[in-house]
């Protein structure tokens, strides 16, 4: 009897008073919850939509690089547009008569920087002195950031997010098709020498002309022409805050245009030689796909290997079939 007793008092202990290991997995789960119900909420109050906050968010938390890794939400927005100029109180009513933006979004009667519910409503609100439309937003955007290519960034994303309907899109995929022959190595920071001496700011992916180029991942196509280096080329910006570019391209597919919505796997074009010349020029260099990975930061865009990338999502294409 004493036995069945101590049994059932251990079971007890396990499943109710010793803590639960949670996964990477779950606990990340958790946090993009956490945020969906607090742009929800911030949308009810505003009537902001809620993927235009959600695009701040996500921009800020690829250009804030101290974040904690469990931060829900990750806007800052500074010191003297939240209290106002020379003041330093979270009280509302002093935020007020300094002129401050700061709003208490959770009730407690303090605006808190620091706080996701505060932070959110005082992003909206200022987001909604401008109005409520797309064209609103980037004007708002404009007035607060100062850079365009910044507020390009987060309206697109806020496209993404709104398309999508969620903000947890990290699906990707290999960029030409796995089912046809072609070959890769690491060929970022190579030495080129058409148009001068410069390096090569990418990976070459050899296969036959024709071959279907794919998007990697979602995101908005920001940039489609000729380019001299890189013939007919396509230019995604994801919702990461980088810019993918595919060149040498012999066509596109048809219909696909500037400001369209793609996702991991949409056919964008095909495999071509195009390039080193003007408009038309081929055949100068063996068929090939160039991809290349932008990173912005808010301030400035830089190139970076693509290859551990390309490595990974060529093994998440093929683990799909």
């Amino acid at each position: 009897m004493f036995k069945s007793y101590f049994s059932y008092l251990l079971l007890f202990v396990i499943l109710y008073i010793l803590p639960v290991p949670v996964t990477a997995e779950e606990s990340e789960e958790s946090i993009v919850d956490k945020r969906m119900s607090l742009y929800k909420k911030t949308e009810a109050i505003t009537e902001i939509p809620w993927y235009f906050i959600a695009a701040v968010d996500q921009y800020e938390r690829q250009i804030n690089k101290d974040l904690k890794e469990d931060q829900v939400i990750s806007i800052r927005i500074p010191t003297e547009i939240w209290y106002g100029a020379g003041n330093n109180s979270m009280d509302t009513n002093s935020i007020v008569l300094f002129n401050g933006k700061g709003k208490d979004g959770n009730g407690d009667y303090k605006a808190d920087p620091s706080n996701g519910e505060d932070i959110l409503l005082t992003m909206a609100s200022i987001i909604k002195e401008f109005g409520q439309s797309e064209e609103d937003f980037k004007i708002a955007l404009w007035n607060y950031y100062k850079r365009d290519l910044t507020v390009q960034t987060i309206k697109n994303t806020a496209l993404v997010f709104k398309k999508f309907n969620h903000i947890n899109l990290t699906d990707r995929d290999f960029p030409v098709a796995i089912n046809y022959n072609y070959s890769f190595r690491n060929t970022w920071g190579d030495r080129r020498g058409f148009g001068g001496n410069r390096i090569h700011e990418g990976t070459d992916i050899f296969a036959d002309y024709g071959t279907p180029v794919h998007s990697t991942t979602y995101g908005v196509v920001e940039l489609k022409g000729w380019n001299l280096y890189g013939g007919w080329r396509i230019g995604i910006r994801d919702i990461f805050n980088i810019y993918h570019y595919y060149a040498h391209l012999s066509g596109y597919k048809e219909g696909i245009k500037v400001g369209q919505i793609v996702q991991p796997g949409d056919v964008i074009g095909s495999v071509g030689s195009t390039g080193y010349g003007p408009p038309g020029t081929s055949g100068k260099f063996p068929p090939h796909l160039h991809y290349g990975m932008y990173k912005d930061n808010g301030y400035s865009e830089w190139s970076f290997d693509p290859y551990p990338y390309l490595r990974k999502w060529e093994r998440m294409a093929k683990s799909k079939k």
